[in-house]
C-alpha cells in the first residue's frame, strides 16, 4: 500500500524499507488519479483548506482526507481506504461492439478501486507528405469505472484504436480490445501523442510480464517502431525492458543471441537516424535541440544499448581504439568503461588492458569501472577473486561492491557461474549481518543471480527466506528478486 498501516511499521528499519517505487511512483500516480476523480476545482479547494488549517504545523493523512472531503460530495474516505491502504493493481479491459450507427464501449474492471479515466479514440489517416498510414485522434472523453452495468454509447463507426487511460490519469493495467491491439502493433509509432504511446507500450510490457503476450512479439514491436520514436524517455524505457527483462530473463537461453542481434540492429537504425549532430549539439546534451534536428540523447541511448547487446567484439573494439563512435559521440570515461566491460564479458580483453585503462582514468569512476571489468572476465580465477572481494573483504566500499557485483553475473557465463548460485544465499546473509542495511540492499539488488531462471534457484531462495539470521533489508530485496524470478519462469512456461 502507498500508506501502510502504522502498526505494520514497528521500527525505523522497517520504515526505511517502505521508501521505494510504491511510495513514489504509485503514490504520485494515486495523487494524479485523485485530482481526476475529484475534479481539479474541488481538489484545489480541498488542499487550500488543508493548507489554511495546518499552516506552520504538522498534519496527518486523516487531516488531509478530512479537508478534501469538505470540498466534494464524493466519498473521499472510501477512496483513500481503497487507494492508499490496499495492495495490488486493478486491470481495465476494453470491449467494443458496433450497433448500427453507433458503437458501445464496456470496460471490465478486475479490482476494487474507483477510477476516472480518459478514453482516446483514433482512426487511420494518410500523411500526404510522406504517404504513410498514420493515426489521427477522433475524440477523447471521460469515463467513471465501474460503469455500473451501463456501456458508453458513441456515434459513428467504431474507431480503429480505442485506448483506455489515454492521458494516464490512473494507476491500473490496461488491456485493449483485439482490433485495437492489432492496430497498435502495426501503427504504434503513428500514434500522435507521446503519452498515449507510453500507455500502449506499458500495456505491452504488462502483457509480457503477465504471460499473455509472447516476449518476441514485444521485441518485434520494438524493432518495428522504436527507430521512428522521437521521445527519449520512451526509447530509454522500452530498450531497458527489452534488454534487461526480455533478452536476459524472459526468453530461453538459446533464444538470447537472436534477441541481442535484434537489439543491435534496432540500435543501428537509431544511430543512422541521429547522424548529423554537431559539436554544439553534444555540448547541449542532455538539453533542447532545434526542431527537426537529431536528438543527442537518443543517439547516446542507442550507443549504450548497442554496446551492452554486442555479441561480437569487432565493432565496439574499433570504437574503443578510435576513441569515438562514427558520427559521434567521442568516448568519455563512462563509455570507454562500458565498452571494456562488454569486451570482458565476451572474453575479448584481459587484465593488462583493464590496468592500462585504469592508468588513463584513476578516478573513483575508473576504480569502479576496473572492478566491474575484472569481475566480468570469463575465467574461474576472475570469478573467485570477485567473490572473495564481495563477500570476504569487509573493507570494500559500497560503490566498489556494487561495481563488482554488476560485473559478476553475466547470462553468457551461466555454466561458469552455476556453482556460485548456491553460495550466494548463505554468503549474502552473513555479509548483511556483518555490514548493515546499505550493503545488504546492494547485495540483494546487484549481487543477486537474476539470470538463474529455474525452479532450483527459486527453491534455494525460498529456503533462505526461512533463515532466522536474515536481516530485514536483505529479506525485502530477496523477496522482490524471487518474485521477479518466479514471474520470469512463468513467462517462459506460458509459451
Amino acid at each position: 500500500p502507498v500508506a501502510p498501516d502504522p502498526h505494520a511499521v514497528p521500527d525505523t528499519a522497517s520504515a526505511l524499507l517502505n521508501f521505494d517505487g510504491i511510495s513514489y511512483a504509485k503514490g504520485a500516480s494515486a495523487l494524479r488519479q485523485l485530482v481526476a476523480w475529484l475534479g481539479e476545482k474541488d481538489f484545489l479547494a480541498g488542499i487550500n483548506t488543508h493548507f489554511a488549517r495546518h499552516k506552520f504545523a504538522n498534519a496527518t493523512l486523516a487531516d488531509f482526507i478530512d479537508n478534501l472531503a469538505t470540498a466534494t460530495d464524493r466519498d473521499v474516505h472510501a477512496w483513500a481506504a481503497s487507494w492508499l491502504r490496499t495492495t495490488g493493481i486493478d486491470t481495465l479491459t476494453a470491449h467494443v461492439e458496433t450497433t448500427g450507427n453507433s458503437w458501445n464501449l464496456t470496460v471490465d474492471h478486475a479490482g476494487t478501486r474507483p477510477h476516472r479515466i480518459t478514453v482516446g479514440t483514433y482512426d487511420h489517416s494518410l500523411d500526404t507528405q510522406t504517404g504513410t498510414d498514420q493515426l489521427t485522434l477522433r475524440n477523447r472523453f471521460e469515463l467513471d469505472i465501474p460503469q455500473n452495468g451501463t456501456p458508453a454509447t458513441l456515434p459513428g463507426t467504431r474507431p480503429d484504436l480505442v485506448v483506455l487511460n489515454d492521458n494516464d490519469l490512473t494507476y491500473a493495467k490496461i488491456r485493449l480490445d483485439p482490433d485495437s491491439w492489432n492496430t497498435a502493433l502495426t501503427h504504434l509509432s503513428g500514434i500522435p501523442d507521446a503519452l498515449t504511446r507510453a500507455v500502449v507500450w506499458n500495456t505491452a510490457r504488462d502483457m509480457v510480464r503477465d504471460g499473455t503476450l509472447h516476449p518476441t512479439v514485444h521485441l518485434t514491436a520494438a524493432r518495428t517502431h522504436l527507430p521512428y520514436e522521437t521521445d527519449l524517455a520512451l526509447v530509454h524505457g522500452v530498450l531497458g525492458f527489452v534488454s534487461t527483462h526480455i533478452a536476459d530473463r524472459y526468453l530461453a537461453p538459446e533464444d538470447r543471441p537472436t534477441a541481442l542481434a535484434t537489439l543491435t540492429s534496432l540500435c543501428r537504425d537509431l544511430l543512422r537516424r541521429t547522424e548529423g549532430l554537431t559539436a554544439k549539439d553534444w555540448e547541449q546534451c542532455p538539453g533542447p535541440t532545434a526542431p527537426g534536428s537529431p536528438d543527442p540523447g537518443l543517439r547516446l541511448t542507442a550507443v549504450r544499448h548497442f554496446i551492452d547487446a554486442a555479441t561480437q567484439p569487432d565493432a565496439i573494439q574499433d570504437w574503443l581504439h578510435e576513441g569515438t563512435v562514427p558520427g559521434g559521440p567521442e568516448l568519455d570515461p563512462e563509455l570507454r568503461w562500458r565498452i571494456l566491460t562488454r569486451l570482458a564479458v565476451l572474453g575479448a580483453t584481459d587484465e593488462t588492458a583493464i590496468a592500462r585503462e585504469l592508468d588513463k582514468d584513476p578516478s573513483a569512476t575508473g576504480q569502479e569501472g576496473a572492478a566491474r571489468c575484472r569481475a566480468a572476465l570469463p575465467t574461474p580465477e576472475a570469478k573467485a577473486a570477485a567473490w572473495q572481494a564481495m563477500f570476504a573483504d569487509d573493507t570494500l566500499s559500497n560503490y566498489l561492491f556494487t561495481a563488482t557485483a554488476q560485473g559478476f553475473w553475466q547470462p553468457e557465463q551461466s555454466e561458469l557461474l552455476h556453482p556460485y548460485i548456491a553460495r550466494y544465499y548463505p554468503d549474502a546473509i552473513a555479509l548483511a549481518a556483518r555490514r548493515g542495511p546499505a550493503i545488504a540492499e546492494a547485495a540483494g539488488r546487484h549481487a543477486f543471480p537474476s539470470h538463474a531462471v529455474d525452479p532450483d534457484s527459486i527453491q534455494l531462495g525460498d529456503q533462505a527466506l526461512k533463515n532466522p539470521a536474515l536481516t530485514p533489508a536483505l529479506r525485502r530485496k530477496l523477496t522482490d528478486q524471487l518474485d521477479d524470478l518466479r514471474r520470469a519462469l512463468a513467462v517462459r512456461n506460458a509459451h
